[in-house]
């Protein structure tokens, strides 16, 4: 449990950062760095020796998509939202993996659907408050995009390891490596500015280092050692920990009211979906 709630307190200060010191920065070179430097964290753990060479090109797959495109498409969806904001709507994601390993399975659970569309509805009054509708709502759809790219990428990886015995430690440089290269194909093929300041990189350290490599290896850990429920709920528990963080640490400003509403129907959305 303390790994857990260690992690949730370093990923609640990783919105602020990002919308504080990394606006006007590429997408790309901050999803290439963050998931350089948490490659970097890995690669002592890895052991590929007997891997199958097919497994193994599945989590460089599997990470490319949970991380790559993800942190790709989180990090851009700063360019239209506040911190607080994009900490709001990460709520969505157990949401996601629900409904997409419905879809795997053939089925369909109406609580989960419900619970998308209530998770939808409580998008509403954020929408309405911004002082540029168009903006926050591109912001909005960058975020589900992105906590669909992270959803799928956790239901495909469960599969895998049950169907494969692995370690996961062993393994994680993979995924990160497969997330590194997507990340880094567009820096090479695009004219991206690489200039940083110091403040900029001691950020970037921050998130690579701590919030990606060691919080999701510590955040595995944990995981093993409390009940499913436990998991659940600390799950989401960064989103009122970031949003919390966003707006006393680094200067955000909101409707509380519209924020209070739209909390509580992302928390009864999942909720229903747990269901």
């Amino acid at each position: 449990m303390v790994f857990l709630v260690v992690v949730s307190i370093i990923w609640a200060f990783s919105f602020g950062l990002i919308g504080r010191f990394l606006q006007g920065v590429d997408a790309a070179v901050v999803s290439t760095a963050r998931l350089g430097l948490a490659l970097l964290v890995f690669l002592p753990f890895l052991r590929i020796g007997k891997l199958p060479w097919r497994t193994g090109l599945t989590l460089v797959a599997i990470g490319g998509l949970q991380f790559g495109v993800m942190y790709l498409l989180y990090i851009r969806s700063f360019q239209y939202l506040q911190p607080h904001e994009a900490a709001l709507f990460t709520i969505t994601t157990p949401i996601i993996v629900t409904l997409f390993a419905d879809a795997l399975d053939r089925r369909l659970r109406w609580q989960a659907l419900a619970a998308a569309v209530l998770a939808v509805l409580g998008t509403i009054p954020v929408a309405r408050g911004a002082k540029d509708l168009s903006l926050t709502l591109a912001g909005i759809l960058l975020v589900q995009l992105s906590n669909a790219a992270f959803g799928i990428g956790q239901v495909l990886y469960k599969q895998l390891r049950a169907r494969v015995d692995l370690r996961d430690r062993d393994v994680f440089g993979l995924m990160y490596a497969g997330g590194f290269a997507v990340a880094l194909s567009l820096v090479v093929t695009r004219d991206v500015s690489l200039a940083l300041t110091s403040q900029q990189l001691w950020t970037l350290l921050y998130l690579g280092v701590l919030a990606s490599g060691l919080g999701f290896f510590l955040w595995n850990v944990g995981a093993t050692r409390v009940t499913a429920g436990t998991l659940a709920v600390m799950n989401n528990a960064k989103v009122p920990l970031g949003v919390a963080a966003s707006l006393a640490f680094f200067g955000g400003q909101t409707n509380l009211v519209a924020l209070s509403v739209s909390l509580a129907a992302l928390g009864a959305a999942v909720w229903l979906a747990r269901r």
